[in-house]
């Protein structure tokens, strides 16, 4: 029996990584020091999977900034683009890779960066690979074999983590029309075969491909390309071990597509779908190893020993302990890096610690589990067995965790508490007379950028070193000094900037009842970017208003409207780490009741536009669309729940970024919200074309200025964008704004781009008026 890892959080426990790559974009250290910075943590990680007694360590899961990027950049799927960036003297394959995650604007360059969206239903972004009819590929960077040797120094072996290249291609986008992007296998399958000869030639034993759209539906076509690229390995390369990895769901229909691969292991998510492993033993053949990824990837809660103790055992009865390997769900990369780190006390109470295991800790579970199949009897082991015991006895018995009053809460839920008074139609003529907006209104989508000053003031703050009345006047002053930008701006319809907001799941959650935090519990979101989920542990409910005082004293500085800005409640529980002892529609439920409760202080406190964001309504979709309307039938009735305690005159808003929606347009329309305000400036528009076809009847702000680049839109760029959202949506039902919030840029970009914004607008206006006259 084996251990072996799908992938480790490659950020470092103190967000090591985070920090290097944002000094080495605004030139405080060289490409060598960033080099080094990630040398470092690979060197880290490949160590402590070493000592903890991993048989098969992965190698090229480190990214700089996303892993289906750097399968861009290594078979050469560069949009011609930027292909002058390498032109540029001075400039390395690092900045060509970095300008095609974040846009490039200097050196008399603008080039739009590529798309970015979800990776299937996580919180983490990647980058969209680009793909034309014909399209060739080529060996372009050689970072997998780099890793694999950089490791080998360092004494380990690793095994390589290449994705597949059916996966690869599906997560791409075709450029054209005429043609579909898995055509093009045969064409990736030369650089692949490259890969591996490299690979080989330095002594590799094992390489992991994960293909996780074997858990997805698939066509003929895409079958029988994984059918051919497996055989063509085997037969190229015989001696060579391949693992092929599935994961975020069961393999359904794929089952025996799968099973009948050339490889030499599978890997199946056993915490996703524990009901498939009899029918996948059923049909293991006899030359195929199996790896139980029984260690749950991602989420915190620690593995529940006797029942992963069975699944190893009903293996072991199927096909003995030789062909078993013990793993995780997934990568790691979904959890935080270490909870040995967590040592305050205030933050992370000892008895809630005890429930838990991060990534450095999931290493000693597999390991252990190892060890408890394998029949080793020895006391340390023992001792690790009973603590986990006591601890999932404790979590039982915990009287923090059930609060009576919000299971009846919840339980007495009907229809009614989910239903505004009135069809949109006639809100929209109510909410008019009430607010007077002009034609094109401009908002922004609720953060302001978070300057380094802010930040310091909010560690100050919690060391203690500023008292509460001075930390908050010093945020009363930031919050005015917005305002009046946006006044000088001439937006329509303001925000407060959201400066006391550390975050906008956490900020809520640290205000309800069944959350608590973690200091250094971050996980990567895109790029540099990371987040610092909840966990959610109880029942959850509102001790008392959470954002009232802030937006009242926003809108008490200004005549024009400041909009309350909430987040949903199917945001807050997909990016929390969510208690595993009942269904998560429950959470949801107490979640949207809390968030209910705000909407209706907000309204009473006379605000009169209210903004619930949703971004990861789509991010929480099963992978099989056969499960999808169970899901979405209680998370659209949970925002409802949500938005719906306020009078017609009200304006709801909801913001959704990063999502493709064609296919789930009729519930995006059920949400009911007044406005909804989209990411679109990176796939120019196209996201509205499926708000077209559905003859979406409520008002949408298309995004015009990609906020995830440091590049500023000149006003010409966004008008042209907006023209082209007019020419599929009714100018009426047009708002315009952002992509999304403004909290990670820089205040001179925003307030470029803010006027460019402004002045696409008010153009749009001008033209209006001209057609009137």
């Amino acid at each position: 029996m084996k251990t072996h890892i799908l992938g480790y959080p490659r950020i470092g426990g103190h967000r090591e990584l985070k920090k290097a790559c944002e000094q080495y974009w605004s030139g405080k250290i060289s490409r060598n020091d960033l080099l080094e910075a990630g040398h470092n943590i690979k060197k880290h990680n490949w160590q402590l999977q070493k000592e903890a007694g991993i048989d098969l360590i992965p190698s090229n899961d480190f990214s700089f900034y996303d892993q289906v990027l750097d399968m861009s950049l290594t078979v050469n799927a560069i949009p011609k683009r930027y292909h002058e960036v390498m032109l540029k003297e001075g400039n390395s394959e690092q900045d060509l890779y970095f300008a095609m995650a974040r846009g490039y604007q200097k050196d008399g360059f603008d080039i739009t960066a590529m798309k970015m969206t979800k990776w299937f239903d996580t919180n983490y972004h990647y980058i969209v690979p680009e793909f034309e009819k014909g399209q060739q590929f080529s060996l372009f960077s050689t970072k997998i074999i780099d890793e694999f040797s950089e490791a080998k120094k360092q004494g380990i072996l690793t095994k390589p983590v290449i994705l597949g290249p059916v996966s690869y291609l599906l997560l791409g986008k075709e450029k054209e029309n005429g043609f579909h992007r898995i055509e093009l296998i045969n064409a990736l399958i030369p650089v692949y075969l490259d890969i591996i000869t490299q690979l080989i030639e330095r002594g590799v034993e094992w390489i992991q491909f994960d293909e996780p759209f074997l858990a997805l539906d698939l066509t003929g076509s895409e079958k029988e390309a994984l059918r051919n690229f497996y055989t063509t390995v085997k037969n190229e390369f015989p001696k060579l071990k391949t693992l092929v990895a599935t994961y975020f769901n069961g393999l359904g229909n794929n089952l025996k597509l799968a099973t009948s691969l050339s490889i030499c292991a599978l890997h199946i998510d056993l915490v996703r779908d524990p009901q498939q492993l009899d029918d996948v033993l059923n049909n293991l053949p006899e030359t195929l190893s199996i790896s139980l990824g029984i260690v749950d990837g991602r989420n915190i809660w620690k593995n529940d020993f006797g029942v992963s103790f069975r699944i190893i055992e009903k293996a072991q009865n199927a096909i003995g302990s030789d062909r078993i390997f013990i793993a995780p769900s997934c990568s790691l990369i979904h959890c935080p890096c270490d909870l040995d780190i967590e040592t305050d006390e205030k933050t992370l109470t000892p008895e809630i610690k005890n429930w838990l295991a991060f990534a450095k800790q999931k290493l000693n579970e597999v390991v252990t589990l190892k060890n408890l199949g394998s029949g080793k009897n020895e006391e340390s082991l023992l001792d690790r067995v009973e603590e986990r015991f006591d601890a999932a006895k404790s979590r039982l018995s915990s009287t923090t965790i059930h609060n009576q009053v919000v299971k009846h809460r919840t339980e007495a839920l009907t229809e009614v508490d989910s239903r505004r008074d009135n069809p949109f139609a006639i809100r929209k003529e109510l909410q008019q007379k009430a607010l007077k907006l002009p034609i094109y209104p401009t908002t922004t989508i609720g953060s302001f950028p978070q300057s380094k000053e802010v930040r310091s003031w909010r560690a100050q703050f919690k060391k203690g070193t500023l008292t509460q009345e001075q930390y908050n006047s010093l945020l009363r002053k930031e919050t005015e000094k917005t305002i009046r930008l946006q006044e000088d701006l001439e937006i329509d319809v303001l925000v407060h900037g959201e400066f006391e907001r550390n975050d906008m799941v956490e900020y809520f959650g640290e205000r309800l009842n069944g959350f608590v935090f973690t200091k250094f519990g971050w996980v990567q979101s895109y790029g540099s970017r990371c987040v610092k989920p909840p966990i959610i542990y109880g029942d959850v409910s509102r001790q008392s208003p959470m954002t009232v005082d802030w937006t009242v004293y926003a809108q008490s500085l200004t005549k024009k409207l400041v909009k309350g800005m909430l987040t949903g409640p199917v945001t807050i529980l997909q990016w929390s780490f969510v208690r595993n002892d009942q269904p998560r529609s429950t959470t949801c439920d107490q979640i949207a009741l809390a968030i209910r409760d705000e909407v209706k202080d907000l309204e009473k406190a006379g605000i009169k536009i209210i903004q619930i964001d949703e971004p990861a309504i789509r991010e929480g979709l099963p992978l099989l669309k056969e499960n999808w309307q169970e899901y979405l039938k209680w998370a659209i009735r949970a925002f409802r729940i949500a938005s719906t305690g306020v009078s017609d005159e009200t304006q709801i808003h909801t913001h959704m970024c990063y999502s493709e929606f064609n296919d789930i347009m009729h519930n995006i329309a059920d949400m009911d919200a007044d406005v909804i305000t989209i990411e679109c400036s990176r796939s120019q528009m196209e996201l509205l074309d499926s708000f077209a076809k559905f003859n979406y009847p409520n008002d949408i702000g298309p995004g015009v200025y990609d906020i995830h680049s440091p590049r500023v839109p000149n006003t010409e760029e966004m008008v042209r964008l907006l023209k082209k959202a007019k020419s599929v949506i009714p100018e009426k039902q047009l708002w315009v704004n952002p992509d999304c919030g403004l909290k990670t840029r820089h205040w001179e970009e925003t307030e470029k781009a803010l006027k460019a914004m402004v002045r696409a607008a008010k153009t749009l206006r001008a033209e209006v008026e001209e057609s009137i006259a």
